[in-house]
């Protein structure tokens, strides 16, 4: 009796230890540590979900960016905590998604900043750097290919997400040993990058050979079979073409979305119909008095439609400005095309540059410029 006891004791030492460090140098955190440890020094917090495929994809950098500063901790902290098993803690800083990573820098009430760069090991890396002054230990790092950002999908999370987050998913059903499936994997991972910055979009796959409650469920009986489930949980099967620019319109349209081939957004993203028209009056217009009438009429129109478009709001600043001075398109233009060039710029930045570089073509008799991407076609 006495060696069971020494036996279950042991077992509780071990999965204590195993609760409060996720790896070398990557503690977990929990609601009833998190205080006591975050403030104390700056620190790194990947919030994430144990069955989420991004965190899935993340977690070998994650775990080589701890070991990077693990000779650091007395300096900076990298650290995760399981907000699906903590709710509160998600709730408490915000998190909406997986996985959500945010610094906290050094003390107690500070507040902390969302990271939104790439999730490789040297931006990463780059990043804790940056805010920290603490540089990584250079013999910990190591090179190896890009992590995927293709979500990971099993029997028990598809039917918790599939037409239940109100997010369009595009499904890979493979099986490892296809040549098929594997010819069409740096493809689909391309497609995938392409819609990294759409939070309403999830490139995903399941082992379909593994996982088949899910493959029998959907008639599965080749490999790969592709699906998409949309926002509703209506499932349409994709028998198009497998070049990236094949899916990304089978998305398009299925998701309402404006990407291209590369991932960047396409001349028409943030556009509004009624506003362009407004525009295009306003230029053609002669008269000075003409076109602070229409400057009016369009600005009118774009505070009425701002509950329901966010980009409108654009459109009402730009009505104003381009009254006040003809030349702020050429300078604002000329502004945006080097911010998009910029190597700092993030991706999700170049959207919302891209955005205001679309609709600051529609007051402009000029095209869209050259760093703006056309439209794709579809073909017959």
């Amino acid at each position: 009796m006495q060696g069971k006891n020494i036996i279950l004791s042991g077992i509780a030492i071990l999965v204590s230890l195993a609760s409060s460090v996720a790896a070398e140098g990557v503690q977990a955190l929990t609601p009833d540590t998190f205080d006591s440890v975050i403030g104390l020094k700056p620190a790194l917090v990947e919030f994430y979900a144990p069955w989420c495929g991004h965190c899935q994809n993340l977690e070998s950098v994650y775990n080589e960016l701890g070991e990077a500063f693990a000779e650091k901790d007395d300096k900076v902290l990298i650290a995760k905590a399981n907000a699906d098993a903590h709710k509160e803690l998600g709730r408490r800083f915000g998190v909406r998604g997986y996985p959500t990573i945010k610094w906290f820098p050094s003390g107690i009430n500070s507040q902390p900043e969302e990271y939104f760069g790439e999730r490789d090991l040297e931006s990463l890396t780059s990043f804790v750097t940056s805010k920290s002054g603490v540089k990584a230990t250079v013999k910990s790092l190591s090179v190896g290919k890009t992590p995927s950002v293709v979500e990971i999908l099993t029997d028990e999370n598809f039917e918790q997400i599939i037409g239940k987050t109100g997010k369009t998913y595009l499904v890979e059903f493979y099986a490892p040993w296809c040549h098929y499936c594997q010819a069409l994997a740096p493809t689909y991972e391309k497609v995938a990058r392409d819609f990294f910055n759409e939070k309403n979009v999830v490139i995903a796959k399941i082992d379909a050979t593994k996982e088949t409650k899910s493959s029998d469920k959907y008639e599965v009986d080749g490999y790969p079979t592709i699906k998409l489930f949309d926002a509703e949980g209506n499932v349409h099967d994709y028998e198009g073409g497998r070049n990236e620019n094949d899916f990304v319109l089978f998305i398009n349209k299925r998701a309402g979305t404006k990407r291209i081939a590369g991932g960047r957004l396409s001349l028409d993203a943030g556009r509004i119909k009624q506003l362009d028209d407004i525009a295009e009056r306003f230029l053609q217009a002669d008269s000075p008095e003409e076109k602070k009438e229409l400057s009016k009429e369009g600005i009118k129109l774009a505070e009425s439609l701002k509950s329901s478009d966010e980009n409108a709001q654009q459109y009402e600043r730009l009505f104003e400005k381009v009254l006040e001075s003809p030349e702020f398109v050429q300078t604002e233009s000329a502004r945006l095309k080097q911010l998009i060039k910029s190597s700092t710029a993030s991706e999700t930045n170049i959207d919302d540059l891209s955005i205001h570089q679309n609709i600051l073509s529609a007051f402009s008799s000029g095209d869209a410029g050259e760093n703006a991407p056309a439209a794709p076609k579809e073909e017959l």
